[in-house]
């Protein structure tokens, strides 16, 4: 075994992010007999092809998990986020997945996620306005 050391930084670099990221695959590979990591995404652009929000995902061993969900708000209102639901749930449906799940802070889209199917299955409190954090799923048939 080599000496070792940690680094504290608030600022890791994408090949910092990734060096730990192989590390978690490879006893992910070691521990499990099918690494079942996909990403997926479904993005909102503008005609010059700008990235303006959209709907950030990944799915592994049947659950699909929303990671972030963002759009400015003069695109709110116009069911961009129902439309990226909607591509959300079919590409976990034709991946297989039984689950969707994301998590929320207080101030942020609950009420939206409730509307869409979601239900609250853990929470985290803490100091408002950001708590409480709500875990929620839908189950997909």
């Amino acid at each position: 075994m080599t000496e070792t050391t940690i680094r504290i930084t608030d600022q890791p670099s994408p090949d910092e992010c990734a060096a730990v990221l192989d590390t978690l695959r490879q006893f992910t590979r070691d521990a499990v007999p099918v690494l079942d990591n996909r990403d997926f995404a479904a993005l909102v652009t503008a005609d010059t092809g700008k990235i303006l929000g959209g709907l950030i995902a990944s799915s592994r061993w049947g659950g699909f998990h929303i990671e972030m969900l963002a759009l400015p708000e003069a695109l709110r209102g116009r069911g961009l986020g129902a439309r990226l639901f909607t591509a959300a749930e079919q590409e976990a449906r034709r991946r297989a997945c039984h689950h969707m799940w994301l998590d929320t802070h207080a101030f942020q889209g609950r009420r939206f996620y409730e509307r869409h199917g979601f239900e609250v299955f853990g929470q985290i409190d803490g100091p408002s306005p950001y708590y409480p954090r709500y875990f929620m799923r839908k189950t997909l048939a």
